[in-house]
């Protein structure tokens, strides 16, 4: 039995570890609001964040999610609800650095100890030259329908023609 808990244990580690290496860089946290009060332990609360896109200059999103409070919050073994909000926006003259796919990940976050990430994933509509943000969480075993979405017309910054979205897309 402590060998399966010795396991389990390394097996988490090795997840934790592998999400934040995915991602370029961690979000910034802007403020934290406490929604359900807890007697002796950490209360609920909703996060909000801030994260640029590694491979776009000039846009930045930022997303709300709750934290699960509590005895399982304050141990870092709560999982969290699927409820995120996202919203992206051109924050400066836009770049984009090297080519994406359709649907390319820009950011994953661990939202449970084993099975549940949270993603943020970028697309682009060719046809109006807007960059797609989508934000799901998703389960091992069950998967979630619950998502946001932004989008970021690429518009003019000054004197600086706006590059043209379908120019970088993979395939």
């Amino acid at each position: 039995m402590r060998f399966l808990t010795a396991a389990a244990l390394a097996m988490a580690l090795c997840i934790q570890g592998t999400g934040a290496a995915l991602s370029a860089e961690d979000p910034d946290l802007i403020f934290k609001k406490s929604t359900v009060w807890k007697f002796l332990t950490p209360d609920h609360k909703l996060a909000t964040y801030a994260i640029d896109d590694p491979i776009v200059e000039g846009v930045a999103c930022h997303f709300t999610v709750p934290e699960k409070g509590g005895v399982s919050g304050w141990l870092g073994v709560a999982e969290e609800v699927s409820d995120i909000s996202l919203a992206c926006r051109q924050v400066g003259p836009v770049t984009i650095k090297e080519n994406f796919e359709q649907g390319e990940e820009m950011f994953r976050q661990r939202r449970s100890l084993l099975f549940k990430k949270m993603q943020i994933v970028r697309g682009c509509d060719t046809k109006r030259n807007v960059l797609v943000y989508l934000i799901y969480s998703d389960k091992l075993i069950e998967g979630s329908p619950k998502n946001s979405t932004s989008t970021v017309p690429i518009m003019p910054w000054g004197d600086e023609t706006p590059p043209k979205c379908e120019e970088f897309v993979k395939g």
